[in-house]
């Protein structure tokens, strides 16, 4: 017969003082573990069961490291957001272009794209006329201007 294993509970009365005093003092998920030697979803599901919450959703201590750089190192914008400021609040409206009737002028096969031609296909593939646009894209992008107006749309604001 096994020998019988004594457990102890995981959180003990001190445990719990120990993580609400970090909680409090602004410590993430994964420093309070650390301190406490328990894990990370363990200390996060002690704190949805115990609902505690940050006045200021969690932000203290990034605020405090900021300001502690002087402005060395600012978070980044997301690209959407770089892309919305730059985008004037009234942009004209996108003239989209009737494809061509006949074969298209600078058409080229899968086998024929290179970094020098743009890579918008033409036709629905597997058809006849299929073909990619095969015109001088913009430099570091895969269009043309006119297909990169239409590839890279900017969603409307909320």
């Amino acid at each position: 017969m096994p020998a019988e294993r004594q457990t102890q509970p995981t959180w003990t009365e001190e445990r719990l003082q120990a993580l609400k005093q970090h909680f409090e003092a602004g410590l993430t998920c994964r420093e309070i573990a650390a301190e406490l030697g328990v894990s990370r979803n363990a200390v996060i599901g002690k704190i949805s069961r115990l609902a505690l919450t940050r006045d200021n959703g969690g932000d203290t201590r990034r605020m405090v490291r900021d300001n502690a750089r002087d402005g060395a190192r600012r978070p980044v914008p997301k690209l959407r957001r770089r892309i919305l400021r730059a985008v004037p609040n009234d942009p004209p409206p996108i003239m989209i272009e009737e494809p061509p009737a006949g074969p298209v002028e600078n058409g080229c096969s899968l086998f024929e794209l290179s970094k020098e031609r743009c890579r918008w296909p033409i036709s629905t593939p597997g058809a006849d006329d299929f073909c990619f646009c095969g015109s001088k894209p913009i430099e570091g992008l895969p269009y043309c201007p006119s297909h990169t107006r239409m590839a890279y749309r900017v969603a409307s604001s909320r």
